[in-house]
C-alpha cells in the first residue's frame, strides 16, 4: 500500500490542485488536519465550500482520511465545545474522518479528533480504547494533528510544543505510527525532525511550506519505508530498522517510489 500523508494546506488552493492532480496515484491519501486557515481574509464557510469541492473529488479517485485541527473547528456543540462541524460532514462523502476507524490492507486507521475540551478528548481515549483491542495482527496508525510532546516532531526551535496527552496515550497503547502536524517548522529548524521513534512508535510530521508541492510523505507498506520530500531535499528512513540521527539527505529517491506521483 502506498499512502501520501500532508497537514497543514491552510487553504493554500495551490497546494490542493497539486493533491488532487497526485492523489489518485496513491491507494491512500491522509490530511492531517488544518485544511481551512483562521487568518485567512476568505470567510470560513466559504473557505469550507472550497476545500469540500476538493476533496469531493479527490475522494471519487482514492480513499481519503481527513482529521481534524485546531484551524477546522468552525462552530460549537450543544455542551459548548468547538467542534469542526464541517469535517463532520463530509463524512456523507465517503471520507474517514474525526471519530472513525478503517481498516485498509493490513493497517488499521484511527482518526482523531482536535479536542477543545473533555467531552470531545474523553470520546477520543474511548475510541483508542476501542481500536487498541482490535488491533492484534493489524498495523496500527493515528491521525492525530497535534504532534507529542518531547519529539523533535513538536520542536519549534526553542520549545517544545507537542501534546503531553498524546505523549501519555503513546505510551499507553504504543501504536505503530502517528501521523501528525501542527507545528509547521519542526522539521526544518535545528533539533527538530519529520521523523521521531519514541518506544517502538514511528512519528511523522511534514512540516508546512509555502506554494506547490507541499511538504509531504510518502509511506510504502510493502518497502517498509517512509519518504519526506519538501524544499530542503529527500530524506527517508527504514521502519524496519534504527533511527539513525541525523537523518541523511537522499540525493534521489527509492527504486520503488515512483516520481509521477509526486508531479
Amino acid at each position: 500500500m502506498r499512502c501520501l500523508f500532508v497537514a497543514d494546506l491552510h487553504y493554500a488552493l495551490p497546494q490542493f490542485d497539486w493533491l488532487l492532480q497526485v492523489g489518485p496515484g496513491y491507494d491512500l491519501v491522509v490530511l492531517a488536519g488544518d485544511c481551512l486557515d483562521v487568518g485567512s481574509i476568505v470567510d470560513f464557510s466559504a473557505q469550507t465550500l472550497v476545500v469540500r469541492k476538493y476533496l469531493q473529488r479527490l475522494a471519487a479517485a482514492t480513499q481519503l482520511i481527513v482529521c481534524s485541527g485546531n484551524h477546522d473547528l468552525d462552530s460549537r456543540g450543544e455542551d459548548g465545545e468547538k467542534v469542526p462541524r464541517w469535517i463532520e460532514d463530509i463524512r456523507g462523502l465517503g471520507i474517514k474522518t474525526d471519530g472513525d476507524s478503517v481498516v485498509v490492507g493490513d493497517t488499521l486507521f484511527t482518526v482523531c479528533p482536535w479536542w477543545d475540551g473533555p467531552i470531545v478528548r474523553e470520546r477520543l481515549i474511548r475510541q483508542l480504547e476501542t481500536d487498541a483491542q482490535r488491533r492484534d495482527g493489524l498495523r496500527w496508525v493515528w491521525i492525530h494533528h497535534a504532534p507529542p510532546r518531547n519529539s523533535p516532531t513538536s520542536w519549534s526551535g526553542s520549545r517544545s510544543m507537542g501534546d503531553a496527552d498524546v505523549e501519555a496515550w503513546i505510551a499507553q497503547f504504543g501504536p505503530d505510527i502517528v501521523v501528525a502536524g501542527h507545528i509547521h517548522q519542526s522539521p526544518f529548524v535545528r533539533d527538530g525532525s519529520w521523523a521521531d521513534r519514541v518506544g517502538k512508535t514511528w512519528v511523522f510530521n511534514a512540516g508546512h511550506q509555502f506554494g506547490a508541492p507541499p511538504a509531504h510523505i510518502v509511506l510504502d507498506t510493502d518497502a517498509d519505508e517512509a519518504v519526506w520530500i519538501s524544499a530542503m531535499g529527500i530524506q527517508a528512513v527504514d521502519l524496519d530498522g534504527p533511527l539513525v540521527r541525523p537523518i541523511p539527505p537522499l540525493t534521489s529517491v527509492p527504486d520503488w517510489f515512483d516520481v509521477k506521483r509526486t508531479a
